[in-house]
């Protein structure tokens, strides 16, 4: 997969709805009941970081889930995109980029959303055909004015922020021109996936679903 055809299956995932959930799993035994429940309130694309043990499970239960589209996040290696393609993932999320990360990626036609904090980071994924990135870490970054300062140089390039975004921040971000969506973890808070409490999930997934951009 080329660079550009990866960004235009990105840009599309991104268009789905206006959150990513950014989804930290301890337990793969409930990922089917957060999927179906973030589905259900209108925000299908998800992103499982690979950041605890039962991950990559994670994704292999929210992959047979019906409507969803599930991603890995926090992918660092080519290792890491092996086995988050062998669990079902449609998608890729790294915090930056690397050449051997997007090497891999191509080579295994995963879209991936390489990160970028500033503008020389953004000029080289663009300069390698990347024009959906990931702004990240979003708010430690400077935030909505940051995002919206690059738009005047770089108007070819579209950004999912994520670091730092609540329900309040996000349509700050929205209604800047050049972002497609934004991922952020308040939509899954750990107390009401502990709790089971999935329509209380769901119910938060309507609220951003419902956000104009």
């Amino acid at each position: 997969m080329t660079p550009e055809t990866a960004s235009q299956k990105t840009a599309e995932i991104c268009q789905l709805a206006p959150v990513i959930p950014v989804l930290v799993i301890h337990d793969a035994s409930i990922a089917a009941d957060l999927a179906r429940s973030l589905v259900a309130g209108g925000l299908p694309a998800l992103e499982v970081t690979l950041r605890t043990p039962a991950a990559l499970d994670a994704i292999r239960e929210m992959a047979q889930v019906e409507g969803g589209v599930v991603g890995a996040g926090t992918l660092l290696t080519p290792d890491d995109v092996k086995a988050a393609t062998s669990a079902g993932a449609l998608f890729g999320v790294s915090p930056g980029a690397t050449d051997r990360l997007l090497d891999a990626a191509e080579a295994a036609d995963l879209p991936m959303l390489p990160g970028a904090a500033t503008a020389s980071e953004a000029m080289r994924l663009l300069e390698r055909g990347y024009s959906v990135q990931k702004f990240f870490p979003a708010e430690a970054s400077g935030g909505a004015p940051t995002i919206k300062a690059l738009a005047g140089p770089l108007p070819q390039v579209r950004f999912c922020p994520t670091g730092g975004i609540t329900l309040g921040k996000a349509p700050e971000y929205l209604e800047q021109s050049n972002i497609l969506c934004v991922g952020g973890s308040w939509v899954a808070p750990q107390t009401l996936i502990d709790a089971g409490d999935w329509s209380g999930i769901e119910a938060l997934a309507r609220e951003a679903a419902a956000l104009a951009r």
